[in-house]
C-alpha cells in the first residue's frame, strides 16, 4: 500500500559495508560478521557524501553490521543527535543451512539449475536473472537447504513490507523528509520489487551504494539505484 499524502518522503536504503564473510564469499543472511577496515572505511565515505543531508529518521536491520554501518553515518552527519531505529523487518533473507557456507556452494546450485554457471564475478548474473525470478530463487534455496529453515519467499515478503509501510507511515506523520535506512543486499532489491512498478534487473548491490526511493502523491519510483 502507498499512503496518499502531498508530503514528500525520501527514503536512503544503504546496503551494509563489507564484512569478513563478504571479503570471504560466504553466505551470510541472519548470520552475521563484523566489517572489514574496507568496510568501515566505506562506510566513512559514504558518510561524508551523506552528511549534509537533513535526515529526520535513521532505521537499520538489527543485525551488527547494519547497525555498526549506520552508526557510522550518523557520526558522519551533520544530526549527530539522530536516534537509531532498529527493525527486524530489514534483515537480511535467512538462507539457513547455507549460511556461512561457501557463495559457490549456494549460488552453484541456483545457477545450474537454470543450465548456467556461478563463477565469483557472477558473470552470467545478466543471464540468471532473465530466467528466474526472487521469488523462484527463494524456492530454490529453500527447496535446497538441508536444516529447512531458510525463509520462504513469502515470509520475506511480509516481514519487508511490513517494515517498509511501518516507516513510511511514520515519515509521513513527521511531515515528510528524507530518511536513513541501512539494510542488506536482497532486503533492498525486495524492498524494489514490492514498492516500484517498473521491474529492475539486479540481485547484486554494492557494499556502501545507496538506493533512493522516492514517495509522493500517492506513488512511488525509484530515483536511484546502487549509486556509491
Amino acid at each position: 500500500m502507498v499512503h496518499k499524502s502531498d508530503k514528500r518522503v525520501t527514503l536512503y536504503l544503504v546496503r551494509h559495508g563489507e564484512t569478513t564473510f563478504n571479503a570471504n564469499f560466504q553466505v551470510q543472511g541472519w548470520s552475521d560478521t563484523p566489517l572489514t577496515e574496507k568496510g568501515v572505511k566505506g562506510a566513512e565515505v559514504l558518510g561524508k557524501k551523506l552528511a549534509m543531508i537533513p535526515f529526520k529518521k535513521a532505521y537499520a536491520s538489527d543485525l551488527g553490521r547494519a547497525i555498526k554501518t549506520a552508526r557510522l553515518l550518523i557520526n558522519l552527519s551533520k544530526k549527530q543527535t539522530l536516534e537509531l531505529t532498529e527493525l527486524i523487518e530489514l534483515r537480511e533473507w535467512h538462507y539457513g543451512g547455507f549460511e556461512g557456507r561457501d557463495d559457490a556452494f549456494m549460488w552453484g546450485i541456483i545457477f545450474e539449475s537454470q543450465g548456467l554457471t556461478y563463477d565469483p564475478a557472477f558473470s552470467q548474473l545478466k543471464a540468471l536473472t532473465e530466467k528466474v525470478t526472487e521469488a523462484e530463487i527463494a524456492e530454490i534455496i529453500q527447496t535446497n537447504d538441508a536444516t529447512k529453515t531458510a525463509e520462504s519467499y513469502l515470509e520475506i515478503v511480509t516481514r519487508v513490507k511490513q517494515g517498509i509501510e511501518k516507516i513510511i507511515a511514520e515519515m509521513i506523520a513527521l511531515g515528510g523528509g528524507n530518511a536513513l535506512i541501512v539494510t542488506h543486499g536482497m532486503t533492498i532489491l525486495t524492498i524494489l520489487k514490492l514498492f516500484v512498478a517498473e521491474p529492475v534487473e539486479a540481485l547484486e548491490l554494492p557494499n556502501c551504494s545507496v538506493t533512493t526511493l522516492v514517495i509522493e502523491n500517492g506513488r512511488i519510483y525509484l530515483e536511484t539505484l546502487g549509486e556509491q
